[in-house]
């Protein structure tokens, strides 16, 4: 089967076209970059580029995007042009080429401001029937992409699944004071609790997205390591973060004070995905309790898979203040 991978050059891109790879399918990888996984150059936002990628595609796992990165460095309309007008160009073709699975990789940043209660009040509870309010250029033109999305199915019978993946960067925390407070590996491993997940985990369920697109017509999904903690604990968890934890994963303790690591003293939101495993069957590998044991028995924060593909950054010069310019 041949399949479309778009931003084949990206992370969760590489990933894709190597696992589809070994599966044994024709991958169709499009990228404004070369790379080994690249077989067409050409930017999403050209109708034709991305007319000559569909043809005699089946599945089309759409990766490609400005990411929040990119905000402080890129215009507006660069954001409208990639993630919308390049995410309506792929569906009308997906129509036009008789696709059978069409799935849109989309982020928890959509969320927004949703995801900040109010002082005072307990941690957020993030489902998909939490509301987005988008607070950037990134989070608008993303909610734009589902939408899109959940028209070209309603109109065309297109076949479309909407991933709303949480952390699975590598790069660095774009927030200066918690990359003084926190070594790297040390937050990573804490937003395993609350916002972060492995790309194996991620690549997994795009693959169940697509086998599954075709009976499910139109679903949402938030993609992110499963939580080890419940409703009740949300009010301790925004006052008091590691006692909480302390209940539900105590053997982190020693781990953590072997290796000189903190917890956040506080978790203001804990995304679910509880419908991915349920109505998906995913079932990621990666999360806060097998983390421990992993390094417990000296190994890596990361998957074989993340490792392979290592850091690949978002932008081509550096910058004084951190990996990206915030705004």
């Amino acid at each position: 089967m041949k399949i479309l991978v778009t931003g084949s050059a990206g992370h969760l891109g590489e990933a894709l076209v190597r696992s589809l790879r070994e599966q044994g399918h024709e991958v169709a990888g499009l990228d404004i970059l070369a790379s080994p996984f690249t077989a067409q150059l050409g930017s999403i936002a050209d109708r034709a580029s991305v007319r000559r990628a569909m043809a005699g595609v089946r599945w089309v796992f759409h990766a490609a995007t400005l990411h929040k990165p990119h905000v402080g460095t890129h215009q507006r309309q660069a954001f409208v042009d990639t993630n919308i007008t390049g995410t309506l160009n792929l569906l009308e073709e997906a129509v036009t080429g008789g696709v059978e699975a069409f799935v849109y990789t989309s982020t928890t940043s959509v969320f927004g401001d949703a995801l900040i209660p109010p002082a005072g009040s307990p941690a957020a509870w993030v489902t998909e029937d939490v509301r987005p309010i988008p607070k950037n250029i990134y989070g608008v033109t993303k909610a734009a992409g589902e939408d899109l999305c959940q028209l070209f199915h309603r109109n065309q019978r297109l076949a479309c699944i909407i991933l709303r993946t949480s952390r699975f960067f590598p790069e660095a925390d774009d927030d200066e004071a918690t990359r003084s407070a926190y070594a790297d590996d040390n937050m990573k491993a804490n937003e395993f609790l609350f916002r972060r997940v492995d790309i194996e985990d991620v690549v997994s369920a795009h693959l169940l997205a697509a086998e599954q697109a075709p009976a499910l017509g139109f679903r949402r999904y938030i993609v992110s390591a499963t939580t080890p903690f419940l409703p009740e604990d949300l009010a301790g968890l925004r006052r008091n973060a590691p006692e909480v934890l302390s209940r539900r994963v105590p053997a982190y303790e020693g781990e953590y004070a072997r290796r000189g690591w903190k917890m956040v003293p506080a978790i203001d939101r804990v995304y679910v995905n509880e419908r991915a495993r349920r109505e998906l069957g995913w079932q990621p590998h990666h999360d806060f309790r097998s983390l421990i044991e992993r390094l417990k028995a000296g190994g890596d924060i990361r998957s074989p898979l993340a490792r392979l593909i290592g850091s690949k950054g978002y932008h081509a010069e550096r910058f004084a203040a951190g990996p990206h310019p915030v705004r």
